[in-house]
């Protein structure tokens, strides 16, 4: 047989069937005279197997050991591990379907997906009651309203899932309260109104005491008094972390009423 006739009755390309001789997973066969390769009945039952293994999802080298003559693994222990790995990789499958899930029930749920997500479905219904409150409100949305959503975002993937589960838990109960969601639009817009104030202006004062009065002692109790005085500290702003990138997030009046409002919280926590 050519090439051409021994790819065609094994189902595969003769560039295949080149790359296999080329990785040594199928012997030349002899030559005719012409140069051109003749395969028989024993090169078709080595290239079926090839085909075969190839099929079950062994890869060429894991093929290269099992055809091997002194291959140190017998191919039930191939399959074995094979059988391992794709199980390994259901579950995982498995758990991506079981998210795509969650954000496609959020994406139906609630008109589409917020700009920050995907988020968990805790925190995807804190943001659509975010832009309930802001639809009801003259005007565009505070800029510092989708500002805190990309950090409470940012938040959730960066702790582990019991310290996300309770941090957007906290949130949903602070901003369950009566009237509490309102207020913290009108915080919103007090730090929007210092965007090109000087960190002088008086109305930093006063953004920083009414975002400090949103934070209810719930939420200040579940951190430590030390590590809110490390996060109103001198230092906080030019550690080159965290919360130096937080307060970076802001202009400066703004950034300043912020940490000035965590200074509050953290006389209050002590």
């Amino acid at each position: 047989m050519r090439i051409g006739e021994l790819a065609g009755l094994i189902g595969i390309s003769t560039r295949a069937v080149r790359h296999y001789h080329h990785l040594g997973l199928l012997p030349e066969p002899e030559r005719r005279a012409n140069g051109y390769r003749d395969y028989g009945l024993r090169d078709a039952v080595a290239l079926a197997r090839v085909r075969r293994l190839t099929e079950l999802g062994l890869g060429l080298d894991e093929v290269r050991d099992v055809l091997a003559d002194d291959a140190g693994r017998e191919l039930h222990e191939v399959l074995d591990e094979l059988d391992a790995d794709l199980a390994r990789q259901e579950e995982e499958i498995r758990g991506r379907r079981a998210r795509l899930a969650v954000v496609r029930r959020q994406a139906a749920e609630h008109g589409g997906l917020p700009a920050e997500g995907p988020v968990s479905d805790e925190l995807a219904a804190l943001f659509a009651e975010m832009a309930r409150t802001s639809a009801a409100r003259p005007g565009p949305e505070p800029a510092v309203a989708s500002k805190e959503r990309e950090v409470l975002a940012l938040l959730e993937s960066m702790g582990g899932e019991e310290g996300n589960k309770r941090m957007v838990e906290l949130l949903g109960e602070a901003t369950a309260a009566p009237g509490a969601m309102e207020r913290a639009y009108e915080v919103y817009g007090l730090l929007d109104a210092l965007v090109d104030a000087g960190t002088d202006d008086p109305r930093v004062a006063e953004a920083a005491r009414a975002l400090a009065d949103c934070i209810p002692d719930s939420m200040i109790t579940e951190v430590s008094a030390e590590d809110w005085a490390r996060a109103a500290g001198p230092g906080a702003e030019t550690d080159g972390g965290f919360l130096a990138a937080y307060y970076a997030h802001f202009a400066p009046a703004q950034a300043r009423a912020v940490r000035r409002a965590i200074q509050l919280v953290a006389e209050r926590a002590r």
